[in-house]
């Protein structure tokens, strides 16, 4: 194929991890302030229905592009906010505090049950899940970065 026989990249079919791209783009601005709602909806409307690459450009066109403290790359090379590993290991958290009223529910109506308080022993499950939640804080995976 001769380079005259190209298509221009702006002429280029976008693909859906093009627009998912734009859609990132614009989600990082409507959180900074930078677009207001309806105006982020009609962006994301219109990368959504882009077909081809020149349509996706000027709808970030004016925004500047994510700082690197923003914007992390995981192995798939997909952008993805530095915040997140924050709210994941706060969500592990809420996933630990419901598992506490489980267990601690299960312990108090069996110590009713039996008419006599039983050893807590959810403190042992508890405690080492929350000592590999802190452990995660202080010691990451190569996969995250140090919270």
């Amino acid at each position: 194929m001769q380079d005259e026989d190209r298509v221009p990249p702006r002429r280029m079919r976008a693909s859906d991890a093009d627009r998912d791209a734009v859609a990132e783009r614009l989600a990082v601005a409507l959180t900074e302030g930078r677009l207001d709602l309806v105006e982020y909806d009609r962006r994301l409307t219109l990368a959504m229905n882009a077909v081809v690459v020149g349509d996706l450009t000027p709808l970030v066109a004016d925004l500047p592009e994510p700082s690197r403290d923003e914007v992390a790359t995981t192995d798939s090379r997909e952008p993805v906010p530095a915040a997140s590993s924050w709210s994941e290991w706060v969500d592990e958290w809420r996933w630990w505090l419901g598992g506490a009223i489980i267990m601690g529910s299960i312990w108090g109506v069996t110590s009713i049950i039996g008419g006599v308080l039983l050893p807590f022993w959810p403190l042992i499950p508890l405690g080492v899940w929350a000592a590999i939640l802190l452990a995660a804080a202080v010691w990451p995976n190569d996969e995250s970065r140090r919270r």
